[in-house]
C-alpha cells in the first residue's frame, strides 16, 4: 500500500515505512520530529524540473509528463520500491503545501 502524506502532519503507526521524497530537505522540521526511515532523493524531481514548476497548478499537467520521464529512467529504484510497497505500507512524504500537486502525488501515480 501506497501513502502520500504532508511531512509536517504528524507521524502515526499506519504510516508504515516513511520516505522523504524531495530533494530538499523541509524547511523547519529536524530530522527528530521528521522520523523518516529514508531519503529517496534519488526519485526527486530534477532541480531544474522542480525550479520550472514552481508549485504553479497551471503547470501541473506539464510537471507530471516531464517527471514521469524522469522517473521512466529510473526503473530499477521504482521496482524496489513497488516490491517494498507490495510486502507493506510505505508513506510517500513531501513538504509542499499544495497536497493535489506535488512530486509525491506523481510517484504514487508511477508506484500504482
Amino acid at each position: 500500500m501506497v501513502r502520500i502524506k504532508r511531512m509536517y502532519d504528524p507521524p502515526e503507526p499506519g504510516d508504515g515505512r516513511r520516505l522523504l521524497t524531495d530533494r530538499l530537505w523541509p524547511r523547519g522540521m529536524t530530522k527528530e520530529a521528521a522520523r523518516i526511515d529514508d531519503w529517496i532523493k534519488e526519485l526527486a524531481p530534477s532541480t531544474e524540473l522542480r525550479t520550472w514548476f514552481g508549485h504553479d497548478p497551471a503547470r501541473w499537467d506539464e510537471f507530471k509528463a516531464r517527471y514521469k520521464e524522469e522517473l521512466q529512467a529510473k526503473a530499477d529504484l521504482l521496482a524496489k520500491l513497488r516490491a517494498e510497497a507490495k510486502k507493506g505500507t510505505i508513506t510517500l512524504l513531501f513538504a509542499a503545501r499544495d497536497t493535489e500537486h506535488n512530486n509525491a502525488v506523481v510517484l504514487k501515480e508511477m508506484l500504482e
